[in-house]
């Protein structure tokens, strides 16, 4: 039995299960009858390599379930989403899985001490002499990840929530429509596109301005990535502030309004702390997406790793270099491939507790 067979048969027995559970209270005799061939006609799809006798289980299965479920129409829409939930819950699973247990392969080649307190990261490491040279260290690439998110959220944030504001209460219906179909138009910019845009344009503007003021800046700098990817993600952000500020009742606006206030005080005063774990929470979500961004900074940055806090430096990301381990002829079994994994561990580790500490936030407001 080959590992997609045993894959498969877990949602298979789930659904079989739940089918049963339903139906035996109607005729217990008939519903096993009718699952027990479900069962017969789902293996035979699992385990059966001819296209004839696959085409006729999956006829033979939609007849069945057809002739089961007839003038059932709610069953068949409840059997509907649990199929979907189950699926997208075993694939999540599965991908958890598969990224734990190839990190539980690399942790026991690389000790958890060098991966967690080393201060260089070297993906080439060679042993010369019984002698290791270079070392899995991740804290340039969280150092790297950590400059290039504050950059970013310290362009995103600011812009996007006075952006927010205008839009939201200040700016007329038809300006509200342009601006919201503009935003949407940058949404659907590719990536790629704005990592052109930061070596191209970007670089060079950064370096005059540094120049003017006497600064030495790297050709691949944190600053520059920060920034593109604080204008990539300033669409996102936008959307996600307006509908806090959106969301506040208005029978609060008008009635502080009421007692005399202008819309400015309305906004600082009630609008703004009403919405703030809304807000909080939209910031949270945002720096998980710029977390996750590569390709911006794998143009405007590069790969080499340096441990610097200075955002005029070279630095690289943990995205980055999973995206340099799985780059070409890899061996699927080597530590370079296997530290692709952890790094994906650590990087699925942050961005849940960001989701989660956002959705805490909600959850308590």
């Amino acid at each position: 039995m080959n590992s997609l067979t045993i894959i498969l048969s877990i949602p298979v027995l789930l659904i079989f299960l739940f089918c049963f559970s339903k139906f035996q209270q109607v005729d217990k005799v008939k519903s096993y009858l009718y699952l027990s061939c479900i069962w017969v006609l789902t293996w035979l799809l699992v385990l059966c390599d001819n296209c004839f006798i696959t085409s006729i289980s999956i006829a033979l299965l939609f007849f069945m379930f057809v002739f089961i479920f007839k003038g059932r129409r709610n069953k068949i829409i409840k059997f509907s989403l649990f199929v979907a939930l189950a699926v997208s819950f075993f694939i999540t699973l599965f991908i958890m899985l598969s990224i734990f247990t190839q990190s539980i392969s690399f942790f026991k080649r690389v000790a958890i001490s060098e991966f967690l307190f080393c201060l260089k990261w070297s993906h080439d490491v060679v042993t010369i002499g019984k002698e290791k040279v270079g070392c899995f260290g991740i804290a340039p690439l969280l150092v790297g990840t950590l400059v290039i998110t504050i950059v970013a959220m310290l362009v995103a944030v600011p812009l996007g929530l006075f952006s927010a504001i205008y839009i939201s209460e200040y700016a007329s219906e038809k300006v509200r429509y342009v601006v919201n179909t503009t935003l949407q138009v940058l949404s659907a910019i590719p990536t790629v596109v704005y990592g052109y845009f930061s070596v191209v344009f970007l670089s060079s503007f950064v370096k005059q301005i540094a120049s003017f003021f006497g600064l030495n800046i790297h050709s691949e700098s944190a600053l520059v990535a920060g920034l593109s990817i604080g204008i990539m993600i300033l669409p996102f952000i936008i959307s996600l502030l307006e509908d806090a500020i959106r969301s506040v009742p208005k029978s609060l606006r008008y009635g502080f309004m009421a007692l005399g206030a202008t819309p400015a005080e309305t906004i600082w005063h009630i609008i703004i702390p009403y919405a703030m774990p809304t807000i909080l929470s939209a910031i949270l979500l945002s720096v998980s997406r710029v977390i996750g961004e590569t390709m911006i900074v794998l143009m405007a940055v590069g790969i080499n790793s340096n441990l610097t806090f200075n955002p005029l430096n070279s630095v690289t990301t943990i995205t980055v270099q999973i995206a340099t381990l799985l780059t070409g002829d890899q061996d699927f079994n080597s530590v370079q491939t296997l530290a692709a994994y952890a790094l994906s561990l650590v990087l699925f580790i942050i961005t849940w507790l960001l989701n989660a500490f956002a959705l805490f936030i909600i959850k308590r407001n």
